[in-house]
């Protein structure tokens, strides 16, 4: 494995009564801080009532308190991150080995003018998620248009560039990718697997068509805080 000098990624992860799920997607980041390649963990909480601000403290992450909603927490971890490249990610997703290696690669081979995502998977064995990670995939090879829970990294040159992540309510993750754009956009084959708590829960049909709807709405024009207050 490859060191990294000097250090020049800052990881950012938005929470809110992350607990349960936490600690695995911090654990698969600690090789990259091994390797010299993170040089620091930035974590915005919105008001978690859990052990999430126990469990971050522990990790070491630099702890942000703001107002609940992730669209507002990602701006305020794009704003205190100091590094060159940013990796945002959610506080339930959990990046594969290989995601060292290659972030390294791509931030040594490419200018500030590229951002990168990784490949979508759940953590549910059942052929339903893998019939939902199709359709994910499919989604962004036609239409470009990875969600958050793929991650995000983009060098601070373009992110300053294009304006950064929005204060939106909902829909915070299709706004950016759009002011990215196909062509500055690059698709890493280390999966982030994320939690299916939420498909489990509602149903798989539900939720996607819910999830559907909502693209749909913003796409038509409407208001992201009256889209959230239809479909949440």
């Amino acid at each position: 494995m490859i060191c990294y000098q000097p250090v020049m990624l800052s990881i950012i992860i938005p929470t809110l009564n992350a607990a349960s799920h936490l600690p695995g997607t911090l654990s698969a980041l600690v090789p990259g801080a091994i390797v010299g390649l993170v040089k620091e963990l930035v974590v915005i909480d919105g008001g978690s009532g859990d052990e999430t601000l126990a469990i971050v403290d522990e990790a070491g992450a630099n702890v942000i308190t703001t107002e609940k909603g992730r669209g507002p927490q990602l701006v305020q971890g794009g704003k205190s991150a100091k590094a060159d490249w940013l990796l945002f990610l959610h506080s339930d997703t959990v990046l594969a080995e290989s995601w060292i290696d290659e972030v390294g690669e791509f931030i040594r081979d490419n200018d500030r003018h590229k951002a990168a995502v990784f490949r979508f998977a759940l953590d549910d064995r059942r052929r339903r998620a893998r019939i939902l990670e199709t359709i994910v995939k499919l989604r962004c090879k036609l239409f470009s248009l990875p969600y958050g829970d793929q991650g995000l990294l983009i060098s601070r040159h373009l992110y300053d560039e294009i304006g950064g992540f929005k204060p939106l309510v909902l829909m915070e993750d299709v706004d950016i990718i759009r002011r990215i754009g196909r062509s500055r956009l690059h698709y890493f084959q280390t999966t982030a697997t994320t939690s299916a708590e939420r498909y489990k829960r509602d149903g798989y049909i539900v939720r996607m068509a819910r999830n559907a709807k909502c693209l749909m709405l913003w796409f038509a024009g409407i208001a992201p805080d009256k889209i959230l207050d239809r479909y949440q």
